[in-house]
């Protein structure tokens, strides 16, 4: 097994390439086999071996002066001399004295040579290391997978839980493109992106249909934001009384006209013969209704306010200065004191109040309606 050096995961020891993230492993120890040659065919070239360096010569000697050599000693031959056949006999005759026998040819050594002097090395340039390059080795027949997964790239087979080839470290399962999304998708949130134009169109669309909403709303409810601000500015503001120019009224008692409404004190009345009667309120100038104030019965006190009947309902008409007319009908307690009620009206004008539903009408008593506020803005 060998370990990716990258990420640390184990892999075959014919693998060139990490099957996890397709690092380069270095080539395995049949990388030679594979590329039909011999580990010499990428190994490392020899480098010169340098030459041994010479021995210094003494300086202060002398070379002893060569002696003669002596004449070469006759060469010996490989086998003996076969020894001379032996003389008949022959009767020893006493004169004669016996032959000597043969003297021995003497055998010099030879004088040993001296050896030659090695001649003075000679510099040389050292070699280059050049590092072998890594080749494309073929798969041997006997390491073909044939049931594992192709290679998109080189068609090499590969185990099912390689990531990347182990030939050409190509991605075995590279990204597959994503599907176009439908428009809905596209079109909320407006800051997802678009792919392949994919909801371009309808994204358009509806934002041109929200901006056309948008200002149809701001037009058809621009009434109502005005009227929540100018009711914003009238409880900010401090309310500031207004008198009426003309009071009319529809019918009145002698000595209780309908001006005694508008007059300061609370203990004068208007008094109507029957059952309803309308009073109409005319201002000089234009104003910002915003509230008035009826005070019913004949006093604000309680020893005067059972002493006439009261009107239990009333209809005010607040007409602006563009002709537009804006009905409030009010419901009045029966007790003595002051009652507020609302308006928020702009630019009125006049202001016209109806008395029914009368209580207390008999033993000659009349409709009594004691004071009638009318507050502006300031």
């Amino acid at each position: 097994m060998r370990e990716c050096p990258a990420c640390g995961a184990s892999n075959e020891a014919t693998d060139d390439f990490c099957w996890n993230c397709g690092s380069y492993l270095g080539w395995s120890e049949g990388s030679a086999r594979g590329r039909g040659g011999s580990a010499d065919a990428t190994a490392e070239p020899e480098r010169p071996e340098p030459a041994p360096e010479p021995t210094p010569r003494p300086a202060a000697a002398e070379e002893p002066t060569p002696e003669p050599e002596p004449a070469p000693a006759p060469e010996r031959t490989s086998e003996p001399s076969s020894p001379a056949p032996p003389a008949p006999e022959t009767p020893a005759s006493p004169a004669a004295p016996a032959a000597p026998a043969a003297a021995e040819t003497p055998v010099v050594p030879a004088t040993p040579v001296a050896p030659a002097t090695p001649a003075a090395p000679q510099p040389v340039k050292p070699a280059k290391a050049v590092a072998p390059r890594p080749v494309v080795r073929p798969l041997p027949a006997a390491d073909e997978d044939t049931s594992g997964v192709p290679c998109p790239a080189c068609a090499t087979p590969n185990p099912a839980y390689r990531r990347f080839c182990r030939k050409c470290a190509a991605p075995l399962t590279p990204a597959t493109a994503r599907e176009r999304l439908p428009w809905w998708r596209t079109v909320w949130p407006f800051r997802r992106r678009t792919r392949g134009g994919s909801g371009r169109l309808a994204r358009l669309l509806v934002i041109l249909a929200v901006v056309l909403a948008l200002c149809a709303a701001g037009f058809l409810l621009l009434p109502a934001g005005r009227k929540l601000i100018e009711d914003t500015r009238d409880k900010l503001g401090t309310p500031k009384a207004v008198s009426p120019s003309r009071v009319a009224a529809t019918a009145e008692l002698p000595g209780h006209s309908a001006r005694l409404t508008t007059d300061g004190l609370t203990n004068r009345y208007w008094a109507i013969p029957g059952k309803s009667a309308a009073v109409t309120y005319t201002f000089a100038k234009p104003f910002r209704f915003v509230d008035v104030i009826v005070t019913n019965g004949a006093s604000k006190n309680a020893e005067d306010y059972g002493t006439q009947a009261r009107a239990l309902h009333l209809d005010m008409d607040v007409f602006a200065e563009d002709g537009k007319v804006q009905r409030k009908e009010i419901d009045l307690s029966d007790k003595p004191g002051p009652q507020p009620i609302v308006v928020g009206m702009s630019r009125v004008t006049s202001v016209r109040l109806t008395l029914s539903d009368p209580v207390g009408l008999s033993g000659g008593r009349h409709v009594a309606l004691a004071e009638v506020e009318f507050f502006q803005r300031t």
